[in-house]
């Protein structure tokens, strides 16, 4: 367990150049939900991270769907939920909505409730629902200790990239989500399920430093920065607790308890122990691709693939069942 590295200081650099000033003095706080919301609660978040690459959304939808072109919220719904109408969903750490207003057009919901600690960003989401015309979603900021579960309620509860920012996933998912859930109904989640705290093992370092030396130097040179990536220290703990008392706080745990109380309908892992952490503040360089880039991204994918094959996945995608077999 690392308490503090040298990469702390370089994040503190980029966030000071991406989010500004306030951002950094928003973490001085002493409450641990005003920390927390801080890390969420900006509308336009002016980073480089591996999620921007349009590539590597393929490469997920290809490892999720079987079709780089096919996203997962298609893929649900067509292949878990075709025969289903009047569905009731309950998102949870919804964000900006992206993928349940997704979800809202298909004629399949009938209502979707987003809740989120943010409500800068559900407003925005509520402004997108309204643009669109989607009368099937509804928006709630609260914290979602404060709200009260409705007993077999739920057709499907659905986290994606949110629980693992929950403690107590036992209680959370085992008994909170299970409850408000109708007999045979879904969890669906899209998470990361890797190191608690981002404290990846040193085979993982060792690994992501073997992927960065992959780069040329002009593709390591760090978003908004005259500095260049030249090994990759790892998170440390006391900055990981400072920036976001949430973040990863329980997520090693995720898949062992989801298993614990319900059924596995469908599980897809996507990798992300490599290209999340090489490819922070250097997926700029990716966004618009040539023939150089594209087989460089090729050759990090086969990396991180063979990794995996002896690695458990960072992330995954999984469609679980829970096993009431009562409404009562």
């Amino acid at each position: 367990m690392r308490l503090i590295t040298i990469d702390d200081f370089i994040d503190l650099y980029a966030k000071l150049k991406q989010r500004g000033l306030s951002f950094i003095v928003s973490k001085f706080s002493f409450h641990k939900i005003r920390r927390t919301k801080s890390a969420f609660n900006q509308v336009d978040i002016d980073a480089s991270n591996w999620w921007a690459i349009p590539k590597v959304k393929q490469r997920w939808n290809a490892m999720i769907t079987s079709n780089e072109y096919i996203e997962y919220e298609e893929f649900v719904v067509k292949n878990f939920l075709n025969n289903n109408q009047r569905l009731k969903m309950l998102s949870i750490g919804s964000g900006i909505c992206s993928h349940e207003l997704k979800f809202a057009k298909y004629k399949n919901f009938e209502d979707i409730l987003c809740l989120d600690i943010s409500d800068k960003l559900l407003k925005k989401a509520k402004d997108t629902a309204t643009q669109q015309n989607l009368n099937n979603i509804t928006f709630k900021a609260l914290d979602i200790y404060d709200f009260e579960f409705p007993e077999n309620y739920y057709d499907i509860v659905f986290f994606h990239a949110s629980l693992h920012h929950f403690k107590n996933i036992d209680h959370l998912i085992g008994t909170l989500v299970n409850r408000t859930l109708k007999k045979n109904g879904k969890l669906i989640i899209n998470e990361f399920v890797g190191a608690n705290r981002l404290q990846f093992p040193e085979h993982q370092l060792k690994a992501i430093n073997t992927a960065l030396k992959m780069l040329p130097k002009k593709f390591k040179k760090r978003y908004k920065s005259s500095f260049y990536k030249k090994r990759v220290y790892g998170s440390g703990l006391l900055r990981m607790i400072i920036a976001d008392p949430s973040e990863c706080v329980e997520s090693k745990n995720i898949l062992p308890v989801i298993h614990k109380y319900y059924k596995t309908i469908y599980e897809a892992p996507y990798g992300g122990n490599i290209l999340m952490t090489l490819l922070k503040d250097l997926s700029q360089h990716f966004i618009n691709l040539d023939l150089e880039k594209k087989a460089l991204l090729d050759r990090l994918f086969e990396f991180e693939d063979n990794y995996i094959k002896n690695h458990a996945s960072d992330f995954v995608f999984g469609i679980y069942q829970t096993t009431k077999k009562t409404d009562n």
